[in-house]
């Protein structure tokens, strides 16, 4: 189901070109297993977009599948492709992946935690063949979007805050220099206060330094309110996409995902409704 919006047309341009695009792939786990069926999305140069679904929709395996992850996971790519910068990417490594710019920042924070913060970041240029000022120069860069990471820069990571670690492994996907970052449950186990501030600076890293995001993310509230377009995932499946905004005010997805019903809902009839309608995600 799609959330119709208006439409410019105008002359095609290569900035056009959207940075990421998946085009109905599926995904099997250990040879038997189906977890994503037919997913198709797409990520426009300089955008920001999020992927929302519940708990086991899959989202977190869709970031996997562009990042080439899932081998590590037992699981594969067995139908459709993955193109990154126009570059079909699924048969590469990770590490080749990150060269050419497309980095995730997994879910739950982790980072090394018995190595000090700003370890932490300069392994994010692990990749990078560069000359030792210019990494110097994109770690004090990290340091301006993160001020709290200048506070702690020589503190133990594995010691440090819950939102402390969020920006430090945001900060190390940033010293690869990326195109695009895939970001898994940025909010996951952060106080609202601390959330609020970590998507801000990816709206400034969006804005400033032009890096794409792909945001995998329970809180649709928060990553509606961020993002310019939006895909929602069920069972594996893309069920809804369209702006941010639109999906943002749709009755079903303020329902099912931001827990606003309408008041006329009251009685076990009405609930028994509920379930019904709710086969749209099916």
């Amino acid at each position: 189901m799609r959330v119709s919006t208006p439409k410019v047309v105008g002359v095609a341009t290569e900035a056009a070109a959207p940075v990421l695009s998946v085009n109905n792939i599926e995904v099997v786990y250990d040879h038997v297993i189906l977890v994503l069926k037919g997913v198709s999305l797409e990520v426009p140069r300089g955008g920001i977009v999020a992927l929302l679904g519940a708990n086991g929709a899959g989202k977190t395996t869709t970031l996997k599948a562009i990042s080439n992850l899932l081998h590590a996971e037992r699981g594969e790519v067995t139908k459709g492709s993955i193109l990154f910068d126009g570059v079909e990417v699924q048969s590469q490594s990770p590490n080749d992946l990150v060269r050419r710019g497309c980095i995730q920042v997994m879910e739950g924070r982790r980072a090394f935690p018995h190595l000090t913060v700003e370890e932490n970041l300069l392994t994010g240029a692990f990749t990078r063949r560069d000359s030792r000022s210019a990494i110097a120069q994109d770690l004090e860069r990290v340091y301006a979007y993160f001020p709290r990471l200048t506070e702690r820069r020589n503190s133990t990571a594995g010691y440090t805050s819950g939102g402390e670690q969020q920006m430090c492994v945001i900060g190390r996907a940033l010293m690869s220099r990326p195109k695009m970052i895939l970001l898994d449950e940025p909010s996951m186990g952060l106080a609202p206060q601390i959330v609020e501030e970590i998507f801000e600076i990816v709206k400034d890293l969006n804005a400033k330094e032009g890096v794409s995001f792909l945001l995998a993310e329970q809180n649709t509230n928060m990553a509606l309110k961020y993002a310019g377009h939006g895909y929602i995932l069920e069972n594996g499946r893309v069920v809804m996409d369209g702006e941010a905004h639109a999906l943002a005010t749709n009755e079903d997805v303020k329902e099912f995902y931001l827990g606003v019903a309408g008041a006329k809902r009251k009685s076990y009839r009405d609930i028994k409704h509920y379930k019904r309608r709710k086969r749209w995600l099916a």
